[in-house]
């Protein structure tokens, strides 16, 4: 996996390209703690070239929600594909984590 990272309009996005996996889920872990630590207000997870996510890729997003309440922090991911969807919906994850086809537009 590579995660990227960009900012556009106010959004910081990590960008996952590839498998998120028990091995990759560490680098997207170090991402978003570097994006809180550096007071990011909209976190975006562009997952539009990702095609397999693990349980160890959605505990690294499940460990984090509490900090993006707290913190008022903005997280969606953006452009799962199908499979990935259904996932989150069978485990019950799309009421806790927003999922978006595209960037919104965020004032901060």
């Amino acid at each position: 996996m590579v995660l990227n990272t960009l900012t556009q309009n106010n959004i910081h996005i990590l960008q996952v390209i590839g498998d998120l996996d028990a091995t990759s889920s560490l680098i997207l872990d170090g991402g978003l703690a570097s994006a809180i630590e550096q007071n990011k207000k909209a976190i975006v997870i562009d997952c539009n070239q990702m095609q397999y996510i693990s349980s160890a890729g959605l505990g690294v997003f499940v460990s984090y929600l509490s900090d993006f309440e707290s913190k008022k922090i903005y997280f969606a991911l953006m452009g799962i594909n199908d499979n990935v969807r259904n996932i989150l919906t069978i485990l019950g994850l799309e009421k806790l984590i927003k999922i978006i086809d595209e960037l919104p537009t965020i004032e901060l």
